[in-house]
This record gives structure tokens, C-alpha cells and sequence, in this order.
């Protein structure tokens, strides 16, 4: 069964100071209680503000790290989930219900991908 990686995207001048809230963060662990034991999360995280990350570039055979945040970037990878699928439109499905887990002041969105094996 094909595997497929989403890419939570979400908008750092809009996401809440605090971050989620506990309902948020309610809704989002009960669904994902739903996909694993449905047999499709592999594997899922948040990450940390791009503030606390690095970027390192490859370019003309040099390399260069900038640190966070990364203000060119409207939009930051904020997490992702690993899931493995029937196909794309299940994967989608999984990713529109975590979507909609969100409040309506969040910004989010997934970018999904099927993983190339082999």
C-alpha cells in the first residue's frame, strides 16, 4: 500500500500566540486516535516555530545556514503526518478531517504527497 506524507503548512503571523487550544488540541488527538487505529497514521508530529529552526542551503558548491525565523516565507511547515493509504483520495479525506479540526481564525494548509518507493 502506498505511503503518503502530508505537509502541514501553516501561516505564523496568524497562528495564536499560545498556539492551539485545548479544544483544539482535543479534537486533533481523537482523530488522530481514529486514523491510527484505523491502521493509516504511521507516524505524526508538530514542529517547533521556525524561529527555532535553521535552514542550511546547497548552492554553487557552497553551503550557507541562516537561522530562524524565516520571514521570506508566508507560509512555515508546521508538522506532518505519515500515513499509509488505498490511494490519494483516501489520504485526502484523512487530510480534509484533519483540517477541519481547526478553528476558523487558522490558517493551515496540507500539501500531500505520495512517498516514491523503490
Amino acid at each position: 500500500m502506498p505511503r503518503y506524507l502530508s505537509l502541514v503548512q501553516i501561516d505564523e503571523s496568524t497562528a495564536p500566540a499560545e498556539g492551539p487550544s485545548p479544544e483544539l488540541m482535543q479534537r486533533m488527538g481523537e482523530l488522530i486516535e481514529e486514523i491510527t487505529k484505523a491502521g493509516v497514521m504511521l507516524d505524526t508530529a508538530g514542529l517547533t516555530p521556525s524561529a527555532q529552526g535553521k535552514r542550511v542551503h546547497w548552492s554553487g558548491g557552497q553551503l550557507s545556514v541562516t537561522d530562524g525565523p524565516f520571514t521570506e516565507s508566508k507560509e512555515v511547515v508546521g508538522g506532518y503526518a505519515l500515513m499509509q493509504c488505498k490511494d490519494m483520495a483516501e489520504a485526502l479525506e484523512w487530510t480534509k478531517r484533519f483540517l477541519k479540526v481547526h478553528e476558523e481564525h487558522w490558517t493551515v494548509t496540507c500539501e500531500v504527497r505520495e512517498i516514491a518507493e523503490g
